[in-house]
């Protein structure tokens, strides 16, 4: 897109025309090319809005910078729902146009779907979480759930709550309020209201947000926001790196927002799920070697609202070597594997973190030496458990867990000639 271009994004909500302020009045009034969905072009009067009308394909996303080039020199005015910057059109835009050419977009907003549901029901807006399951696995809402918070929720289309009432009723929170806001701000806006448990609308407007009052049904799990999820939350055949161990792991691993986490030898997907539910931004990809393992992963990340958990079923190392560059790495398993410690200490740039656990002396072994040449900390974790014994209570003993944590610094000629100095050592 090299020639001159002037892009306009306006917001409309379900009044139309009517709902509009003079300023976005006056840039569809003038563009010469209107792009948006045939609903909203329709919004449009004919005798105000002469420009050309170009209705988006499906899929939207691929068809766009194709449209934008082909009609370089013109101006465009793109229509879109509401905020055009709350997951909508705007951001997609703006990463075709690119960074230099921004200066070329305008962004004209209406009131929000979110604003107008919280403006609706009285709820502060700042206090509620949104999830976008627009082109997003269902499942995603999984996480969000917790006892008493509030949620809008962006649905698809017309069978979006039905689905979510079916999820929560399947995942213990049939008791949840469920309410339905069909075309906000427009003639026809309606509000449907029910449990999940008694939903019994099959298919509502296609234009809508859903507004959950979570409530967990009784013998429900429960899931706290903080690593260290009970065991009995995951399927596992007992390759699973248990609770109090994996709060430990998760807290060296240190997840930040938009990180990417290896997680190898990924047994259940403990690490890499918990990872991921530290913030809806963070990454992780599980890779583990056997099929019914890798599979079982997929299922616990679907049912702890991460679908978008990455596994790769493969041996390690050979099976990183196409991954794109992690924050962190987290090994479970086959730290005597040849070559896999130094081909995950490669992968990181500087700054990324390594934590690697092991209950054997052989690996062990292989930590102590890795914390000698490149420091970090080096620590045993221990938990025992009261159990039974006879009328009386002791304790068991669990088998102690070895963890190795370290973060890469940038090379310097000091750690360099340090680690010549070990390897030469060991020679």
């Amino acid at each position: 897109m090299n020639g001159a271009i002037a892009i306009s994004v306006v917001g409309i909500g379900a009044d139309g025309w009517d709902g509009l302020p003079e300023t976005s009045r006056r840039v569809l009034r003038a563009a010469e090319v209107l792009l948006g969905a045939p609903r909203q072009l329709d919004l449009l009067p004919a005798a105000e809005c002469p420009g050309e009308r170009i209705a988006w394909p499906s899929p939207l996303r691929p068809a766009v910078p194709g449209l934008l080039a082909a009609h370089e020199g013109r101006t465009l005015a793109v229509l879109a729902s509401g905020d055009p910057s709350f997951y909508g059109i705007g951001r997609t835009l703006t990463e075709t146009v690119g960074a230099d050419r921004r200066a070329a977009l305008r962004v004209y907003p209406h009131p929000s779907s979110v604003s107008y549901a919280c403006a609706r029901l009285g709820w502060p807006l700042e206090a509620v979480e949104t999830v976008s399951l627009v082109a997003r696995p269902l499942a995603a809402l999984s996480a969000a759930l917790h006892p008493g918070r509030r949620l809008l929720v962006l649905g698809e289309g017309p069978g979006t709550p039905a689905e979510v009432a079916a999820l929560l009723r399947r995942t213990g929170w049939g008791a949840t309020r469920v309410r339905v806001l069909e075309q906000l701000g427009g003639p026809a806006e309606r509000i449907l209201d029910a449990t999940a448990a008694d939903w019994p609308y099959e298919r509502t407007d296609a234009l809508h947000v859903l507004a959950l009052d979570c409530v967990r049904d009784p013998g429900t799990l429960r899931l706290g926001a903080t690593p260290g999820l009970p065991d009995e939350a995951y399927e596992h055949d007992g390759q699973l790196t248990k609770r109090y161990v994996r709060a430990a792991t998760l807290a060296a691993l240190a997840p930040a927002p938009g990180e990417l986490l290896w997680d190898i030898g990924g047994g259940s997907g403990s690490i890499g799920i918990e990872w991921m539910r530290s913030h809806r931004s963070c990454r992780a990809i599980a890779v583990e070697k056997d099929p019914e393992r890798a599979a079982r992963i997929g299922r616990n990340a679907d049912a702890l609202g991460v679908p978008g958990l990455r596994v790769v079923t493969a041996r390690a190392p050979e099976g990183l070597a196409a991954l794109p560059t992690p924050d962190a790495v987290f090994i479970g398993g086959g730290l005597t594997v040849p070559g896999l410690l130094d081909a995950c200490w490669d992968a990181l740039p500087a700054g990324g973190r390594l934590v690697a656990n092991t209950v054997t002396l052989e690996s062990e072994a292989l930590l102590a030496d890795r914390y000698r040449r490149h420091g970090g900390e080096l620590v045993r974790l221990a938990v025992a458990a009261a159990v039974p014994v006879g009328g009386f209570t002791g304790w068991r003993q669990a088998m102690p867990v070895t963890q190795w944590s370290v973060t890469k610094e940038a090379t310097t000629e000091a750690t360099a000639e340090a680690t010549k100095e070990a390897q030469e050592e060991e020679a």
